[in-house]
């Protein structure tokens, strides 16, 4: 385990992540290293994607250019990579043209046998390892760093719709026709992410994130069906893999976004420190259907960042307030409700997390 980094300054988020009352509430976004930021636009037009996603150099820059340009008002940082290097650790080709593509995607389960039966994530994801490394030193202490991964039902239906889709309808068939075919392929991707994750540990994250995007596509009996064992699976070897090595498991971060029905559920049985929520529940409700059995994350919806200064601080003081619902913040760590879109002007950015500090204290 690599562990020769300079010392931690900024703790907050991980005694938010513990479920401790905290002086303010700590504050990151999602999609935190992205097209948003001028910085990165100018990444990008030197390297393509992918490029910049295996190359821990560059990785490394675009994770520490949030940080720099917000020191001081943002307290953390997440490695910049994607989630489906995954799929691509599997076997599968994915371009990235603007959006997702899967040039050949799984049509029937028989195309199963394209994808690699065992995946050594050092040798296929060992440069995100190395990336996480660097940027631990490269921060400075400055802010802990997240790793993360896909969920597989995210992943699954990017490998089988081929891409992005606003209905999943060939990712839904194969539940309905494939039943048990999918599970055993949701399996073996859940093993792959718990093994990237303990990777991830090992090369430094101090915080892991489980993103399933696309949990508001399963009705609630198919999320418990095929969703909510892979999320398990998950939290259970990760921590079991770390334990076995003595390292100490980092939190862990789980969104299901859309799944905000299953909160008390998540809360008892998926195994995770933090339920990140979207901006379609309250979350005073959310604290009342968890209680003090995990932190929540969250919840602002992104969209907000586009109304306006004036806009932004109203919104941000009212979700403040129902976080913290007159008292200290406790167990609460401040993010969107889902990750940050490319047209946000990075001042309004700044702003939002400027009102975060004033109204969460």
């Amino acid at each position: 385990m690599a562990t020769d980094f300079p010392p931690l300054k900024n703790d907050l988020i991980l005694r938010a992540a513990r479920g401790e009352e905290t002086e303010r509430a700590p504050v990151w976004v999602m999609r935190q290293a992205g097209r948003y930021l001028p910085e990165f636009r100018a990444v990008r037009a030197e390297h393509e994607f992918f490029e910049v996603c295996r190359t821990p150099e560059l990785a490394m820059e675009v994770t520490l250019q949030p940080i720099r340009r917000y020191s001081g008002l943002v307290d953390a940082s997440i490695i910049f990579s994607d989630i489906l290097v995954i799929p691509q650790a599997l076997g599968m080709e994915v371009q990235m043209n603007p959006g997702p593509h899967f040039p050949e995607p799984l049509n029937t389960p028989a195309d199963i046998a394209k994808l690699r039966e065992k995946v050594d994530v050092n040798k296929e994801l060992g440069y995100v390892f190395e990336a996480i490394t660097a940027t631990r030193k490269g921060l400075q202490g400055e802010a802990p760093l997240f790793g993360f991964c896909g969920a597989p039902w995210t992943l699954f239906g990017y490998m089988v719709e081929g891409g992005g889709s606003k209905t999943y309808t060939k990712t839904k068939s194969w539940i309905f026709k494939y039943p048990e075919e999918t599970k055993s392929l949701l399996l073996r991707i859940a093993d792959v992410c718990a093994d990237f994750l303990v990777g991830q540990a090992r090369a430094g994250a101090q915080l892991l994130q489980v993103f399933d995007s696309n949990a508001n596509e399963l009705a609630p009996h198919n999320f418990i069906e095929f969703s909510l064992p892979t999320i398990q699976h998950i939290s259970k070897t990760v921590r079991a893999k770390l334990a076995a090595e003595n390292i100490p498991t980092p939190p862990l971060v789980l969104f299901a976004k859309g799944a905000n029905w299953a909160l008390p559920l998540l809360a008892d049985e998926a195994g995770y420190d933090v339920l990140g929520i979207d901006w379609c529940i309250d979350p005073a409700e959310a604290r009342k259907q968890v209680g003090d059995k995990v932190a929540l994350q969250g919840n602002l919806d992104p969209n907000v960042l586009y109304g306006g200064k004036d806009a932004i601080e109203r919104e941000t003081k009212r979700m403040c307030e129902a976080f913290k619902g007159g008292k200290k913040p406790k167990g609460w760590i401040c993010n969107l409700g889902h990750g940050i879109t490319p047209g946000v002007d990075p001042d309004d950015l700044k702003w939002f997390f400027e009102c975060v500090q004033k109204y969460s204290s």
